[in-house]
């Protein structure tokens, strides 16, 4: 989509309050002037969820009348948009794209909105994949006749990773600044090692195991110095900051494969110190096969195991059957049966749980 001059000058606008700190209610107060121009809207909503606690939703609002979230728990079971979004991440959705008008005005959530004085004629929504543990659902009202047009559409897809790039950040590192100097609170990051670099070479601080996580993987590189960081993480760091802005969803996250591990690098843009925007680099290892919750073996035969550990390692059907001396036919037979006996709706859905139930311990 081609946008008009002044819509490419409110994008970059949004886009930089976006990343102007890490308080999620902060930037979201700072963008909403910019927002309401870009994408005119009676208000908007911000709402982040964790898995372990369903129902348990903090909602950040842009000019929404309180009694919405309010009554949300209330509401949850019949919410067409949540619903209609979680079917695919990272793209916006009219209510037409949801159900029809006759449809709509049928819908509980809707009819429930008019009793309570909220007629949500129109809504815009994206499910933002935070690639983490977190669920974020961002959602446009509008209680007027006229709906979001295609266009408002695609630039709300042009935000999208912005969107999400800034929840996941301030919810990765938002507490800790709260509570001091962020850079030494990258220190007390759990479950990751960090480094922090003044692009484009200078390097401000590394947590006390990043330099042996880096040995790991970079042995024969970093034999002769290991104070450097790796050539071909200063070159993807490179290429980050020559998009800028233009930064597409996912292309912050890096893997280097190994034999049953491999090692994740998110690449973090942190907000403007003393002049400077300096880059978190968070060094994760991780095994490639998640571990089958115990209770799942209970209900599954030992071949329907065999395939559920199959997905758990990243494996594609094909490679699955040929491990295992099956049809392809045979897994996807396997598979059928599997989701309902786990009450697991898909792949993606199995692979979710499995990661959530091995956090948990």
């Amino acid at each position: 989509m081609n946008l008009t001059t002044r819509e490419q000058a409110l994008l970059l606008e949004l886009t930089q309050t976006l990343s102007s700190s890490l308080d999620l209610a902060e930037v979201l107060a700072r963008a909403h002037g910019t927002l309401a121009k870009l994408l005119p809207c009676d208000y908007a909503a911000l709402c982040v969820s964790r898995p372990e606690r369903p129902g348990d939703y903090e909602w950040l609002g842009l000019g929404a009348p309180g009694i919405l979230f309010a009554h949300y728990p209330e509401l949850a079971a019949v919410d067409f948009v949540r619903e209609s979004a979680m079917q695919q991440s990272n793209v916006p959705l009219r209510n037409p794209d949801m159900l029809s008008r006759k449809e709509l005005m049928r819908n509980l959530l809707y009819l429930r909105g008019r009793e309570l004085g909220l007629p949500l004629e129109h809504v815009l929504a994206v499910l933002l994949d935070l690639r983490q543990d977190w669920h974020g659902g961002f959602t446009l009202y509008r209680e007027h006749a006229l709906p979001f047009s295609e266009r408002e559409q695609a630039i709300l897809d042009d935000l999208t990773p912005h969107l999400a790039n800034t929840v996941r950040n301030c919810r990765l590192f938002g507490n800790e600044a709260t509570r001091g100097d962020l850079l030494d609170a990258l220190f007390r990051h759990q479950g990751a090692e960090c480094v922090v670099m003044d692009p484009p070479e200078h390097e401000k601080l590394r947590t006390p195991g990043a330099t042996e996580l880096l040995r790991r993987w970079y042995p024969e590189e970093l034999k002769a110095d290991d104070s450097r960081l790796p050539q071909e993480l200063r070159e993807q760091l490179a290429n980050l900051r020559a998009l800028g802005a233009k930064r597409a969803p996912g292309v912050d996250t890096w893997t280097r494969s190994g034999g049953k591990q491999y090692l994740k690098v998110t690449f973090v843009e942190l907000p403007e110190q003393r002049g400077h925007r300096p880059w978190v680099l968070v060094l994760q290892e991780c095994s490639r096969a998640i571990p089958i919750p115990e209770p799942w073996r209970q209900k599954l035969s030992k071949r329907e195991v065999d395939v559920v550990q199959g997905i758990l390692s990243n494996w594609t059907n094909e490679t699955i059957a040929e491990d295992l001396g099956l049809s392809l036919n045979t897994v996807k037979t396997h598979l059928r049966n599997i989701f309902p006996k786990l009450g697991i709706e898909s792949r993606t859905d199995l692979l979710y749980q499995a990661a959530w139930r091995q956090k948990r311990g």
